[in-house]
């Protein structure tokens, strides 16, 4: 058994945050974690804060880039961590990692979004310059290992988003049908055509979908009478989700095109809380689940249909394939153990050069 590493641990740590969920993951697997939350430094409200932003992530200039990387070379000389973990660090600078090398503290950069992507969002300047001075970058795409390398990236390793055990498991023995009061359900983001064809679902197919998420995204999207349709409620977390993926007959889950993500998040965590699973066909989620198996893929709106009218009256076979994809996402390791412990063993072999 090898020895715990101590990690200082960098990232937003409230509820809306997988990271959470990661830092638990680390603790479980018997690491020693000091936490630097940085839940506050993610909220830029108002037409100030978001100038602040840009100049920050951008030029690397005011008081938040100054105060964050005080903070984190001053908790790093305090604690002497093995290694310094962070979560998507757009503050970040250069010489701030170099002088934790310096230490001879191993830094990762764990980041599943794309700064490479079409989408083309702001605020990756500064976090750009920082790839060749990390010693490992942690993604979930395999063009943006490509990526990644081509910037200067000296090791780069992919994992998969992952669902979190503690949190998201299958509902109590028995539920069933007269415990779900949704029939089509989608939680999550308005990315991409997602809000045209999930109205389209509602009045060209007459397909019962309910939909949940933050509620200004989705108002930025769609008409007011568009939201009466199909929205029914803003975003949620913890057991609140977990219960609502239990009450729907059918999730449903999108890839993120514009992120060129190649199997989503939510997929996890759904078969995870025992869900069906109805996903948009990938070759990410074709190498993760079994088709009609352990969850349903569809390629189009068409297609996608045919599916819900097809299993949202046979309650046996979605519980047979909600089961399945459930056993398939614990034995295959699609938790946050599993992606950790990967991790972990690529920093251990890093660690290995620092002579430690």
């Amino acid at each position: 058994m090898p020895e715990p590493l101590k990690i200082l641990y960098v990232a937003p740590l409230d509820e809306r945050s997988t990271a959470l969920y990661r830092l638990w993951a680390l603790q479980r697997a018997g690491q020693e974690t000091v936490p630097l939350d940085l839940s506050a430094e993610t909220t830029r409200g108002g037409v100030l804060g978001k100038i602040a932003f840009r100049l920050g992530t951008t030029l690397g200039m005011g008081p938040n880039v100054r105060r964050f990387n005080r903070d984190v070379l001053r908790m790093a000389r305090e604690y002497k961590p093995d290694v310094m973990w962070g979560d998507k660090l757009v503050y970040m600078l250069p010489e701030t990692l170099d002088a934790l090398r310096g230490m001879g503290i191993a830094t990762v950069n764990y980041n599943i979004d794309n700064p490479f992507g079409p989408r083309r969002d702001p605020g990756w300047g500064l976090y750009m310059k920082c790839i060749p001075h990390y010693d490992l970058h942690v993604v979930q795409r395999d063009q943006n290992v490509v990526d990644y390398k081509e910037r200067g990236g000296r090791d780069v390793v992919k994992i998969q988003t992952a669902y979190e055990p503690t949190l998201q498991f299958p509902p109590p023995a028995g539920w069933s049908d007269k415990d779900r009061d949704r029939e089509v359900s989608f939680i999550g983001t308005p990315y991409d055509e997602r809000p045209a064809f999930l109205l389209r679902l509602k009045r060209e197919f007459g397909v019962p979908v309910s939909v949940r998420g933050a509620r200004w995204m989705w108002e930025r999207r769609m008409k007011p009478d568009e939201m009466q349709e199909i929205f029914r409620g803003d975003e949620i977390y913890s057991q609140e989700y977990r219960e609502a993926l239990w009450r729907a007959k059918i999730n449903l889950s999108f890839l993120t095109h514009s992120n060129l993500d190649e199997f989503a998040h939510k997929s996890f965590e759904i078969a995870g809380c025992g869900g069906f699973l109805l996903a948009e066909r990938s070759e990410g989620h074709s190498a993760r689940f079994v088709e009609d198996e352990e969850a349903v893929f569809f390629s189009s709106i068409e297609e996608c249909v045919e599916k819900i009218r097809r299993y949202l009256p046979d309650e046996e076979a979605r519980n047979r394939i909600a089961a399945a994809g459930q056993a398939r996402a614990m034995a295959s390791g699609y938790h946050n153990d599993g992606q950790v412990a990967a991790i972990l063993e690529r920093v251990r072999n890093i660690l290995q050069g620092f002579g430690k």
